[in-house]
């Protein structure tokens, strides 16, 4: 059997394989951030196409924080029902399933919140000044919105959370000194500037029960001048292997970085290329951390996933648009079929309402 079909456990959730779909935003949600059947269904069918874990879209856990249309929720327990529908459809078709909690914080959308955006800091920009800076009071309301999140997903069945720390939302924003310019406890040194990442942590253990398990999202860097940074992520990763999280998915870059177009952040091409975006940061992360490695970005082919897989590169590879393309790729695999992923980042996902692809070349 190859690697990449083998069972593991990362803490307390048991994986049937490797492969994890990574979080994704399908806008598929209803506008008070409850489920759709639309939703629920496209998460059953990865768990259908034998994705072993599939991680929500980032759900926003206070109204605040919301950040785009069609968003799913975890703050309000009228949103039960539909989760607990969607946990249950995921672990009928033989699937584990995390949600993704987050915090919008200056990406959070007034238009649909009724609020100003509410970060680290206010945003310097060319276009003028970008948000309001959080109160001590607003960043631990915040923070009990975590774990009091993450016990809602425990409740509706969900078999772990994980806690959306990258690609420039609230979290992120935290982490990185390109948005973080506080000189309280919750800005300039590192440890600080990670305080409340490892806050949300805490909250959730105490929330939920220190035995449910929790994941982290983190970028490897933010690919921002003077932002977050290779080295920053392996200590706030070496804090949260301390604190008891019991896997971290490396991922990479900002919002930001992509409405600033720079060309290398694009990971967009029309092609056949496979590059695993941040095989060189997880090689790194290995040598200093021991924590279960989910590893996205740029993986296309079986070989590919097997290799990183075998080597000790990752523990799990997790997908996004390649099962936006195919959402039964993991299961083509399995069953023998080792063509690449349809996929070739063409990013026409991203500018379709709803969870599909545009490609049909």
């Amino acid at each position: 059997m190859a690697n990449v079909f083998t069972p593991i456990r990362l803490g307390n959730l048991e994986l049937k394989n490797r492969f994890v779909r990574s979080a994704t935003n399908a806008k598929l949600a209803a506008d008070d951030g409850s489920c759709t059947p639309e939703l629920i269904e496209a998460n059953r069918k990865l768990a259908a196409g034998a994705v072993g874990l599939v991680i929500t879209g980032l759900a926003y856990v206070q109204e605040s924080g919301k950040s785009g249309q069609g968003q799913l929720g975890c703050c309000a327990d009228f949103q039960l029902p539909g989760l607990t529908e969607m946990a249950d459809a995921v672990h009928d078709a033989g699937g584990k399933i995390a949600m993704q909690v987050a915090f919008g914080g200056l990406n959070s959308n007034p238009e649909l919140t009724g609020v100003p955006a509410a970060g680290p800091s206010v945003l310097e920009t060319d276009d003028g000044p970008v948000g309001a800076e959080m109160t001590v009071d607003e960043i631990q309301k915040t923070v009990a919105a975590f774990g009091e999140a993450a016990a809602r997903a425990k409740e509706a069945g969900f078999d772990a959370v994980q806690l959306h720390g990258a690609h420039g939302y609230g979290l992120s924003q935290f982490l990185s000194p390109y948005f973080n310019r506080r000189t309280d406890e919750y800005g300039g040194s590192l440890e600080n500037r990670a305080r409340m990442l490892m806050d949300a942590v805490d909250a959730v253990k105490r929330a939920a029960g220190t035995d449910y398990p929790i994941l982290v999202k983190i970028n490897t860097s933010d690919r921002l001048d003077g932002g977050f940074s290779n080295e920053d992520m392996l200590e706030v990763c070496g804090m949260l292997e301390e604190a008891g999280v019991d896997a971290i998915e490396l991922s990479g870059g900002t919002t930001l970085a992509l409405k600033l177009k720079k060309p290398e952040d694009s990971f967009s091409w029309l092609g056949k290329e496979e590059v695993v975006y941040w095989e060189d940061a997880a090689a790194k992360y290995k040598k200093r951390v021991r924590l279960p490695l989910i590893l996205v970005g740029g993986v296309r082919s079986f070989e590919t996933s097997e290799r990183l897989v075998t080597d000790g590169a990752a523990e799990c590879i997790s997908f996004s648009r390649p099962l936006i393309r195919e959402p039964a790729l993991i299961k083509r695999w399995e069953e023998g079929d080792r063509r690449p992923a349809e996929c070739i980042s063409c990013n026409g996902c991203f500018t379709t309402p709803v969870l599909g692809c545009i490609h049909t070349a």
